[in-house]
Protein backbone atom coordinates (compact mmCIF):
# COMPACT_ATOMS: atom_id res chain seq x y z
CA UNK A 1 0.00 0.00 0.00
CA UNK A 2 1.35 3.38 -1.36
CA UNK A 3 2.20 5.25 1.91
CA UNK A 4 0.27 8.83 1.63
CA UNK A 5 2.21 12.03 1.95
CA UNK A 6 -0.13 14.17 4.64
CA UNK A 7 -1.44 17.27 3.03
CA UNK A 8 -0.45 20.82 3.96
CA UNK A 9 -2.75 24.13 3.12
CA UNK A 10 -1.66 28.05 3.59
CA UNK A 11 -4.85 30.01 4.92
CA UNK A 12 -4.22 33.71 3.89
CA UNK A 13 -6.30 35.25 6.56
CA UNK A 14 -8.09 34.16 9.23
CA UNK A 15 -11.45 35.23 7.22
CA UNK A 16 -11.10 32.08 5.13
CA UNK A 17 -10.36 29.51 8.38
CA UNK A 18 -14.06 28.13 8.08
CA UNK A 19 -13.27 27.15 4.86
CA UNK A 20 -10.86 24.54 6.11
CA UNK A 21 -10.79 21.70 8.61
CA UNK A 22 -8.79 21.83 11.25
CA UNK A 23 -9.20 19.83 14.00
CA UNK A 24 -6.65 16.69 12.81
CA UNK A 25 -3.96 18.91 11.73
CA UNK A 26 -0.92 20.71 12.57
CA UNK A 27 -1.58 24.47 13.30
CA UNK A 28 0.86 27.20 12.51
CA UNK A 29 0.18 30.42 13.66
CA UNK A 30 1.66 32.70 11.74
CA UNK A 31 2.22 36.64 12.71
CA UNK A 32 5.61 37.65 11.47
CA UNK A 33 5.11 41.64 12.69
CA UNK A 34 5.13 40.63 15.28
CA UNK A 35 3.78 38.28 17.75
CA UNK A 36 5.15 34.98 16.68
CA UNK A 37 8.52 36.74 16.62
CA UNK A 38 8.01 37.92 20.00
CA UNK A 39 6.92 34.54 21.38
CA UNK A 40 9.43 32.78 19.80
CA UNK A 41 12.41 35.11 21.32
CA UNK A 42 10.55 35.35 25.00
CA UNK A 43 10.07 31.60 25.14
CA UNK A 44 13.91 31.01 23.70
CA UNK A 45 15.09 33.24 26.43
CA UNK A 46 13.83 31.78 29.35
CA UNK A 47 9.97 32.85 30.11
CA UNK A 48 8.20 30.11 31.59
CA UNK A 49 4.95 30.45 29.37
CA UNK A 50 3.13 32.81 27.09
CA UNK A 51 -0.14 33.57 27.88
CA UNK A 52 -2.32 34.60 24.45
CA UNK A 53 -5.51 36.51 24.94
CA UNK A 54 -7.09 38.46 22.55
CA UNK A 55 -8.95 41.02 24.84
CA UNK A 56 -7.14 43.62 26.95
CA UNK A 57 -9.38 43.84 29.94
CA UNK A 58 -8.75 39.34 30.10
CA UNK A 59 -4.49 40.32 29.66
CA UNK A 60 -4.76 42.56 32.56
CA UNK A 61 -6.97 40.20 34.59
CA UNK A 62 -4.77 37.32 34.10
CA UNK A 63 -1.43 38.87 34.97
CA UNK A 64 -2.60 40.59 37.96
CA UNK A 65 -4.07 37.07 39.07
CA UNK A 66 -0.35 35.35 38.48
CA UNK A 67 1.79 38.19 38.79
CA UNK A 68 2.98 37.73 35.11
CA UNK A 69 3.87 40.77 33.02
CA UNK A 70 0.89 42.22 30.56
CA UNK A 71 2.04 42.70 27.20
CA UNK A 72 0.59 43.76 23.68
CA UNK A 73 -0.48 46.36 20.93
CA UNK A 74 -3.28 48.10 19.24
CA UNK A 75 -2.34 48.75 15.67
CA UNK A 76 1.54 48.26 16.46
CA UNK A 77 1.94 50.36 19.54
CA UNK A 78 1.72 49.16 23.29
CA UNK A 79 -1.90 48.71 24.06
CA UNK A 80 -3.26 51.77 26.58
CA UNK A 81 -3.23 50.19 30.11
CA UNK A 82 -0.67 47.02 29.23
CA UNK A 83 3.44 47.06 30.61
CA UNK A 84 4.93 46.45 27.49
CA UNK A 85 4.78 46.57 23.93
CA UNK A 86 5.42 43.44 20.99
CA UNK A 87 8.95 44.02 20.05
CA UNK A 88 11.07 41.07 20.50
CA UNK A 89 13.97 43.81 22.05
CA UNK A 90 11.62 44.08 25.51
CA UNK A 91 12.31 40.63 26.59
CA UNK A 92 15.71 39.37 26.81
CA UNK A 93 17.10 36.76 28.73
CA UNK A 94 17.56 38.92 32.12
CA UNK A 95 14.67 40.42 32.00
CA UNK A 96 12.17 38.00 30.87
CA UNK A 97 14.17 34.27 32.18
CA UNK A 98 11.43 32.68 34.45
CA UNK A 99 8.48 35.02 34.32
CA UNK A 100 5.25 34.30 32.30
CA UNK A 101 4.59 36.98 29.46
CA UNK A 102 0.20 37.65 28.92
CA UNK A 103 -0.04 38.60 25.33
CA UNK A 104 -2.39 40.19 23.91
CA UNK A 105 -1.91 41.50 20.16
CA UNK A 106 -4.42 42.77 16.93
CA UNK A 107 -3.72 39.80 15.10
CA UNK A 108 -2.02 37.10 16.00
CA UNK A 109 -3.28 35.74 19.21
CA UNK A 110 -6.59 36.55 17.99
CA UNK A 111 -6.08 33.82 15.20
CA UNK A 112 -4.97 31.54 17.56
CA UNK A 113 -8.16 31.46 19.56
CA UNK A 114 -10.32 31.33 16.14
CA UNK A 115 -8.66 28.39 15.94
CA UNK A 116 -9.07 27.00 19.13
CA UNK A 117 -13.05 27.41 18.06
CA UNK A 118 -12.64 25.60 15.37
CA UNK A 119 -11.82 22.88 16.94
CA UNK A 120 -7.40 23.07 16.50
CA UNK A 121 -5.85 20.83 19.22
CA UNK A 122 -3.02 20.84 18.01
CA UNK A 123 -1.11 24.60 17.66
CA UNK A 124 2.25 25.84 17.35
CA UNK A 125 3.63 29.38 16.48
CA UNK A 126 5.65 30.27 13.77
CA UNK A 127 8.06 33.34 12.67
CA UNK A 128 11.42 33.62 10.61
CA UNK A 129 13.56 33.65 14.48
CA UNK A 130 11.77 30.29 14.88
CA UNK A 131 12.12 29.30 10.79
CA UNK A 132 13.90 25.69 10.73
CA UNK A 133 12.59 24.53 14.41
CA UNK A 134 8.84 24.84 12.64
CA UNK A 135 10.00 23.37 9.90
CA UNK A 136 12.19 20.06 11.26
CA UNK A 137 9.00 19.88 13.52
CA UNK A 138 6.39 19.75 10.79
CA UNK A 139 8.15 17.18 8.81
CA UNK A 140 9.12 14.68 12.36
CA UNK A 141 5.00 15.20 13.01
CA UNK A 142 4.29 13.72 9.72
CA UNK A 143 0.47 15.13 10.05
CA UNK A 144 -1.56 17.33 7.88
CA UNK A 145 -0.37 20.71 7.94
CA UNK A 146 -2.15 24.27 8.01
CA UNK A 147 -0.03 27.08 7.78
CA UNK A 148 -2.69 30.03 9.12
CA UNK A 149 -1.47 33.93 8.39
CA UNK A 150 -2.55 36.19 11.13
CA UNK A 151 -2.93 38.93 8.28
CA UNK A 152 -4.36 42.48 9.39
CA UNK A 153 -7.55 42.38 10.48
CA UNK A 154 -8.45 39.88 8.43
CA UNK A 155 -7.10 41.62 4.87
CA UNK A 156 -4.05 39.37 3.19
CA UNK A 157 -0.24 40.53 4.38
CA UNK A 158 2.98 40.01 2.53
CA UNK A 159 5.05 38.99 5.47
CA UNK A 160 3.04 36.29 6.83
CA UNK A 161 2.39 34.65 3.36
CA UNK A 162 6.09 34.97 2.86
CA UNK A 163 6.89 32.84 5.56
CA UNK A 164 3.78 30.46 4.71
CA UNK A 165 6.10 30.20 1.14
CA UNK A 166 9.40 29.87 2.80
CA UNK A 167 8.22 26.80 5.01
CA UNK A 168 6.60 25.30 2.13
CA UNK A 169 9.83 25.76 0.00
CA UNK A 170 11.92 23.40 2.74
CA UNK A 171 9.48 21.23 3.95
CA UNK A 172 7.45 20.68 0.26
CA UNK A 173 8.89 16.98 -0.83
CA UNK A 174 7.02 15.81 2.85
CA UNK A 175 3.64 17.10 1.72
CA UNK A 176 1.33 16.77 -0.88
CA UNK A 177 0.12 20.15 -2.03
CA UNK A 178 -2.82 20.96 -4.01
CA UNK A 179 -3.33 24.27 -2.70
CA UNK A 180 -3.42 27.28 -4.86
CA UNK A 181 -2.66 29.74 -1.84
CA UNK A 182 0.23 27.34 -1.12
CA UNK A 183 1.70 27.80 -4.35
CA UNK A 184 1.22 31.59 -4.28
CA UNK A 185 2.66 31.86 -1.37
CA UNK A 186 5.99 29.95 -2.31
CA UNK A 187 6.30 31.58 -5.63
CA UNK A 188 6.19 35.21 -3.47
CA UNK A 189 8.74 33.87 -1.56
CA UNK A 190 11.32 32.54 -4.60
CA UNK A 191 10.75 35.76 -5.29
CA UNK A 192 11.93 37.50 -2.45
CA UNK A 193 14.61 35.57 -0.27
CA UNK A 194 17.22 36.85 -1.16
CA UNK A 195 16.14 40.52 0.54
CA UNK A 196 13.33 39.93 2.21
CA UNK A 197 13.49 43.72 4.15
CA UNK A 198 13.99 45.24 0.46
CA UNK A 199 11.19 43.27 -0.80
CA UNK A 200 8.76 44.78 2.44
CA UNK A 201 10.09 48.31 1.24
CA UNK A 202 9.82 48.06 -2.19
CA UNK A 203 6.14 46.84 -2.52
CA UNK A 204 5.27 49.32 0.00
CA UNK A 205 3.62 46.91 2.62
CA UNK A 206 1.33 47.65 4.80
CA UNK A 207 2.51 46.80 8.10
CA UNK A 208 5.78 47.67 7.14
CA UNK A 209 5.14 50.63 6.29
CA UNK A 210 3.41 51.39 9.81
CA UNK A 211 6.03 50.07 11.92
CA UNK A 212 8.55 52.04 9.66
CA UNK A 213 6.69 54.93 10.88
CA UNK A 214 6.52 54.29 13.80
CA UNK A 215 10.85 54.18 14.02
CA UNK A 216 10.70 49.97 14.42
CA UNK A 217 13.41 49.26 11.64
CA UNK A 218 14.98 47.00 14.38
CA UNK A 219 12.57 44.89 14.80
CA UNK A 220 11.59 44.54 11.37
CA UNK A 221 15.32 43.11 10.60
CA UNK A 222 15.00 40.71 13.30
CA UNK A 223 11.89 39.37 12.40
CA UNK A 224 12.65 38.95 9.06
CA UNK A 225 15.83 37.17 10.35
CA UNK A 226 15.62 33.41 10.28
CA UNK A 227 16.49 31.04 13.42
CA UNK A 228 17.45 33.70 16.17
CA UNK A 229 15.34 31.67 18.50
CA UNK A 230 15.01 28.63 17.30
CA UNK A 231 12.08 26.85 19.38
CA UNK A 232 8.61 25.66 19.11
CA UNK A 233 6.34 27.47 20.85
CA UNK A 234 3.29 24.76 21.21
CA UNK A 235 0.03 25.88 23.10
CA UNK A 236 -1.24 23.50 25.94
CA UNK A 237 -3.23 24.67 28.86
CA UNK A 238 -4.15 27.63 27.60
CA UNK A 239 -0.70 28.65 27.55
CA UNK A 240 2.63 28.66 24.59
CA UNK A 241 5.23 26.63 26.00
CA UNK A 242 8.62 24.98 24.58
CA UNK A 243 7.76 21.72 23.31
CA UNK A 244 10.06 19.73 20.88
CA UNK A 245 8.35 16.77 20.18
CA UNK A 246 4.89 15.40 20.70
Amino acid sequence: MTNLKPLLHTVLSPALLDLYEIKDCVVVIIDVLRATSTIATALYNGATAVIPVDDIARCISISNAIGGITAGERDGRIAEGLQYGNSPFEYPREFINGKTLVLTTTNGTKLLHMALARGASHIITGSFPNFSAVCGYLVAQNKPVILGCAAWKGKVNIEDTLFAGAVIARIKNHFSIQCDSSNMAETLYETAKMDLYGFLKNRNATHFRRLTNFGMEKDLRYCLTPDLANVIPFYENECLVLQRGR
